[in-house]
């Protein structure tokens, strides 16, 4: 794990922890509930805690046994390593996660099917690929125009006043090894808006399932990257898409 990089910096004292215990010997399960001591986090049913994959039963829904358990399956990987760290970081968010999963599970009569649904869809997104962001207008209307130029460069200087805050474990994870086209599902708050706490509160359920996100190419944030200190390296419509039937200035 690189935890240099600036994208993993709200979580890295956290994660030279944790990648101290794995060193020693402690399994992922072990060196995050390591990371649990002296915090009570409480679900539904119980305290949180982490516990190996081989806990969840055969043919048990993963979210449906951390609600009934309080307990995260893991296993000894990346993956679920991050997944936890964010667990670590956001437990508030993460519990509405898997209430969220919870509530679209109930709407179904407690069956799962073969479709999981808009609602379970977007949770996915957010657990797995979302990151939050926290901007000055001009940033937020950039990014909803997908004007790339104006986001980046034109308003550059902005940055400073914005939160970037990767959430999704796999977004994480593929960036272990960054490569320019990775992109996150961004959940955006304009600045002015003042609710500094966000998300760590009740999630919105509707709001979500209407799929609110917005496509952002994290290496090109200012400072994350350093291929990105020329404006040449936005002039790519491969990965810097204009919204359909526009053109970016």
């Amino acid at each position: 794990m690189d935890w240099s990089a600036p994208w993993m910096a709200p979580y890295r004292a956290l994660g030279l922890c944790l990648s101290a215990d794995l060193a020693a010997g402690a399994t992922v399960a072990e060196a995050l509930n390591r990371g649990l001591l002296g915090r009570d986090i409480r679900l539904s049913n119980g305290s949180l805690r982490f516990v190996p994959q081989a806990s969840l039963p055969e043919g048990e829904a993963y979210e449906v046994f951390i609600h009934r358990t309080a307990s995260v399956p893991t296993r000894d990987n990346v993956h679920d390593l991050l997944n936890g760290l964010v667990w670590l970081h956001w437990p508030l968010l993460k519990a509405g996660l898997n209430a969220g999963h919870m509530a679209a599970i109930a709407r179904m009569g407690g069956v799962l099917g073969p479709l999981r649904g808009p609602l379970r869809d977007a949770l996915t997104v957010v657990d797995e690929n979302a990151a939050l962001l926290w901007a000055p207008a001009p940033l937020c209307q950039a990014l909803a125009r997908r004007d790339w130029l104006a986001l980046f460069v034109t308003h550059r200087h902005l940055w400073a006043q914005s939160r970037l805050h990767l959430i999704g474990h796999a977004l994480m994870e593929k960036l272990q090894q960054p490569r320019k086209p990775i992109c996150a599902h961004v959940l955006l708050r304009p600045t002015e808006s003042g609710d500094g706490d966000w998300p760590d509160a009740a999630l919105e359920l509707a709001w979500l399932e209407r799929k609110p996100f917005l496509p952002l190419p994290v290496l090109g944030v200012p400072g994350w990257w350093a291929p990105n200190e020329s404006p040449e390296f936005y002039a790519d419509p491969q990965v810097f898409r204009p919204l359909s039937g526009t053109q970016t200035r």
